[in-house]
């Protein structure tokens, strides 16, 4: 019996390790790195003014049940909005990719930016590519331990303060931060700080591209939006192969003129493009679902091309149409597209819709239901009650009064126990107790009528309207 090879379950994980690259799409890359960190840890310490909670700009207060976004008091009676805000997320999402392919994985994925700032701490510490290739092969010495030691600490110090930072915006920073190093936190802030900076340190500084490949769902699903006018990150194998396939700058095939003679491509098999690629994958093998598209291997390629003398845009974003022509155009966004149009279309309606229903909406939100237990009681005097619960929610920054009368009755016929204004704090809600009596004869003619409740400060007038429920005789 001859011996079979065993086959793993599972791949082998082999460590990548990036070549850093200039150009302009890791320039870009670097400008929305060092933007998006800004936002994240300083937007918690920004200080907003206000009058019924912490000073903070931004804050998700879960104690009291409101989220702070500047101006913007968020209840939890407005997760309309939330799911408005997802539908955007994912309209946008569809309608960039449907434009240049997987560009939020590139640059602005989380996933991305963390893993991109850690690939920086060990380029800092351990040095270029080769130097790093070279410290992990050698054995354990002082200083291997010293660079692999400080630069994991760095991540698990960047990973701790990144935990840290997004605490802070579930609680008044400066204090949740004094009290936090002064061991007198709660222990559930310690916990999550404890969760998030494990989290953090393992996806960013230890899975990296496993996250973005075994994952993130969206990897998966992507092709489905992708279309023949899509831009992709692309490599031009008519160019780059010619009839006799890629070679290396040898003598005699130096120059461009000299390999087109010779029927060779423009690539000549240098490596770049794989070395610094965050996924690891080798692009002249064709569009692949591990790519990120943030474009560092157009910066390696064309680098490697203006140091021969060769035209850039060896690889490119670029479509499938535009590749497949005898003479490959320059390549544009092509958004006059069926699809494309649609997710444009579904993007605006709907952010026109959370805009208008955060412009529109009241300070003041009033509901009233009524009591069906009995759902009326005859009275010894032939009237007729029926009993009525009222909530109202203050979303201002202030107390307010509210007066509360009724319209289409006499206002006689309400009976709040002498409470007919109430003052309200800010941020809270008050239920009431109301009671309608309606007389025998008012009874068989009323089916409805309102409720008005009028905010004091600016005079905004609020009617609900509501049934009265009483025997009915019929001809």
């Amino acid at each position: 019996m001859s011996d079979q090879a065993e086959n793993s379950l599972y791949q082998k994980h082999i460590p990548i390790v990036t070549r850093s690259v200039k150009g302009q799409f890791r320039t870009f890359k670097t400008a929305v790195m060092l933007l998006a960190y800004s936002v994240y840890f300083l937007l918690p310490w920004m200080p907003w003014q206000r009058v019924s909670a912490a000073s903070q700009a931004i804050l998700f207060d879960l104690t009291s049940r409101r989220f702070f976004i500047f101006d913007l008091i968020v209840y939890p009676q407005d997760i309309f909005w939330l799911a408005m805000l997802l539908f955007i997320a994912a309209a946008l999402l569809f309608f960039v990719t449907g434009l240049v392919g997987r560009a939020w994985c590139g640059y602005f994925c989380f996933q991305t930016l963390w893993s991109d700032l850690f690939i920086q701490i060990e380029h800092l510490i351990q040095g270029e590519r080769p130097a790093r290739l070279r410290l992990q092969k050698q054995a354990w010495n002082l200083e291997k331990v010293f660079k692999i030691g400080l630069s994991h600490a760095l991540m698990i110090l960047v990973s701790f303060w990144t935990a840290v930072t997004f605490a802070c915006y579930f609680s008044y920073a400066p204090t949740f931060v004094l009290d936090f190093f002064n061991g007198t936190g709660v222990s559930g802030g310690y916990f999550a700080v404890l969760v998030l900076t494990v989290l953090t340190y393992m996806a960013g500084g230890v899975a990296r591209e496993q996250i973005c490949l075994y994952a993130c769902p969206y990897a998966r699903f992507q092709g489905v939006m992708y279309e023949a006018d899509t831009l992709a990150v692309t490599y031009d194998a008519k160019r780059g192969e010619g009839l006799k396939g890629r070679t290396i700058p040898i003598q005699g095939l130096k120059t461009h003129e000299e390999r087109t003679a010779a029927g060779h491509g423009d690539c000549i098999d240098c490596g770049f493009c794989v070395q610094v690629c965050p996924t690891g994958i080798d692009i002249r093998n064709g569009l692949q679902y591990q790519c990120i598209s943030c474009g560092l291997c157009i910066d390696a390629c064309d680098n490697i091309m203006d140091s021969v003398g060769y035209p850039r845009g060896l690889i490119r974003f670029d479509s499938e149409r535009n590749m497949a022509r005898e003479t490959p155009q320059a390549p544009k966004v092509m958004w006059k597209r069926f699809k494309v149009l649609g997710y444009a279309s579904a993007l605006l309606l709907m952010t026109s819709v959370l805009f208008y229903n955060i412009g529109t909406r009241s300070d003041t939100e009033v509901n009233v239901q009524q009591v069906r237990q009995p759902l009326y009681v005859m009275l010894s005097d032939g009237s007729f009650r029926n009993r009525y619960l009222i909530h109202i929610v203050n979303k201002a920054e202030s107390d307010e009064i509210y007066a509360i009368d009724v319209e289409g009755i006499s206002p006689r016929s309400l009976d709040m126990r002498f409470f007919k204004a109430v003052s309200i704090k800010a941020g809270k809600g008050l239920n009431m107790n109301a009671v309608v009596n309606l007389s025998a004869e008012d009874a068989s003619k009323i089916d409805t009528f309102n409720f008005v409740i009028t905010r004091a400060s600016t005079k905004e007038v609020m009617k609900v309207k509501t049934n009265f429920n009483s025997p009915r005789e019929h001809d």
